[in-house]
């Protein structure tokens, strides 16, 4: 029973190749170690919250598992459409018990099930993963309602195929297990890459970093109809760009960047502490950069500057080009 770290994976540029590699898909949801004993399921987050209560609808498919006890590794996720929405998912995480069932009904989500911990009273956290795939498999049987197997392959190009056929429906990436590796809770023991794609941005402001003499970061915004929305920031600078950054972005200070649009946020509940000031500046100045996933409209996690673009005009960064648009359904992965 929890309290329980699950193992994680670190970000490579490349999978890595050869003999002894089982690939799966990196899914765009919660990762979730659901424990079964009996009647009783309690399915906890990485960081060790408690999700039980978010997805009610999982409870009774974790309790037709064959065995009476079982820990399972795997990732929640929302199917809509062609793919997963990550969106659907943090709706769950309200604190009304009616909301939350009421979403359960309307988009009931589905456990992707990839590692097996235990299996009745045997734990098998030193025991091979080709092994526990195998006992993974044969637990699960015939496809359970709302718990899915997720595929796997030792065949590397099949694995990079995914990236393709899949993308833009929440397959987030490809993580590849040592088919000999052990189970080690806590350590980053597994190889994660993530598909990165690159957009042009107008740099519409900045915040100053923490002795108010350099550039922390850049925010970012593209073009939806007449407004410029705010899209994220990026801060990939070593201390001598940050100074440069200030003698380039002097002219364009004074500007009116976001106006009418979303615009960057203040201090909130989880950054109280934080100068989140910011400084408007004329649209004019564009940058590429390098992102995993959209989340709202807006970059999930922080981006990777890559290049200037004076080659681009600012109205051309338009919010049209961060959208993928998924052609194949994500779920005929799973036949």
């Amino acid at each position: 029973m929890p309290p329980f770290t699950p193992m994680e994976a670190k970000v490579q540029a490349e999978l890595p190749r050869g003999d002894g590699w089982q690939y799966e898909p990196k899914w765009d949801g919660f990762r979730a170690v659901a424990f079964k004993d009996g009647d009783e399921v309690v399915i906890h987050s990485r960081n060790q919250k408690p999700l039980t209560r978010y997805f009610p609808e999982l409870v009774p498919a974790l309790q037709r598992i064959k065995p009476k006890r079982a820990v399972l590794d795997g990732e929640i996720v929302i199917f809509t459409g062609f793919g997963t929405d990550f969106d659907a998912m943090t709706l769950r995480i309200h604190p009304a018990a009616s909301r939350v069932n009421m979403l359960a009904a309307e988009q009931p989500s589905t456990y992707i099930a990839f590692d097996l911990l235990a299996d009745g009273d045997e734990s098998l956290i030193e025991v091979p993963l080709k092994t526990r795939r195998q006992r993974l498999e044969k637990l699960l049987g015939p496809k359970p309602e709302s718990i899915y197997l997720s595929p796997a392959t030792r065949d590397r190009e099949v694995a990079l195929g995914w990236l393709k056929e899949y993308r833009g429906t929440g397959l987030d990436g490809i993580v590849a297990k040592r088919l000999e590796g052990i189970y080690k809770p806590g350590e980053r023991a597994m190889i994660k890459v993530k598909e990165q794609r690159t957009a042009d941005c107008v740099v519409g402001g900045f915040r100053w970093g923490n002795d108010g003499k350099r550039v922390g970061s850049l925010l970012l915004g593209v073009y939806d109809g007449k407004t410029l929305e705010y899209i994220g920031h990026t801060s990939g600078f070593d201390d001598a760009q940050r100074r440069d950054l200030v003698g380039m972005l002097e002219p364009l200070r004074g500007g009116t960047s976001f106006e009418g649009g979303r615009a960057p946020g203040g201090p909130s509940r989880w950054s109280q502490d934080r100068d989140l000031a910011w400084e408007p500046l004329r649209p004019e100045l564009v940058c590429e950069v390098a992102f995993d996933r959209l989340e709202n409209g807006r970059f999930r996690h922080g981006v990777g500057f890559v290049r200037w673009r004076p080659d681009k005009s600012p109205k051309s960064c338009t919010l049209a080009q961060l959208k993928a648009e998924a052609s194949v359904e994500l779920k005929k992965l799973f036949a």
